[in-house]
């Protein structure tokens, strides 16, 4: 005679610890297809013709000033070689009371010191310049 006192597990159901992901899929799926269809329908515009792209290089104003610095530091106004920055800081302060105020584009030799170019822009903010660009020179055609 045998008296059980437990469950043998065979009545018992068993713990399912993992999360069904189903309805997720199909919910997800669900959406995919109303963004499939709504996207279309969102992005019409009206037919245009843009305009099209125009890179002009440089356009001088006559009244724009260039400032040269050649690869050993020395500064131009134009094509004259200027003494010293305070020279530079005295004539760009006349400069910069004019109305409207001129650009100031500065030409740096590509093996020039940073400290030279540097010297020149802060020459400019001491005279009270407020538009300075910096004049590079373009790609050639084709890489380089």
């Amino acid at each position: 005679m045998a008296m059980q006192v437990g469950n043998s597990g065979e009545d018992e159901e068993e713990f399912n610890n993992t999360i069904n992901t189903t309805p997720m899929v199909d919910v997800m799926l669900v959406l995919l297809i109303i963004f499939m269809i709504t996207v279309p329908v969102i992005t019409q515009t009206i037919k245009l013709e843009l305009p099209k792209e125009t890179n002009i290089p440089l356009m001088t104003k006559p009244e724009n000033i260039t400032i040269a610095v050649n690869r050993d530091g020395e500064v131009f106004w134009g094509v004259e070689r200027l003494p010293d920055i305070e020279a530079l800081v005295a004539r760009l302060k006349v400069e910069a009371v004019k109305e409207p105020q001129p650009e100031v584009h500065i030409r740096g030799d590509q093996d020039v010191r940073y400290e030279s170019v540097g010297r020149v822009v802060v020459a400019c903010q001491r005279a009270g310049i407020f538009k300075v660009g910096f004049i590079t020179e373009p790609p050639a055609p084709g890489g380089s």
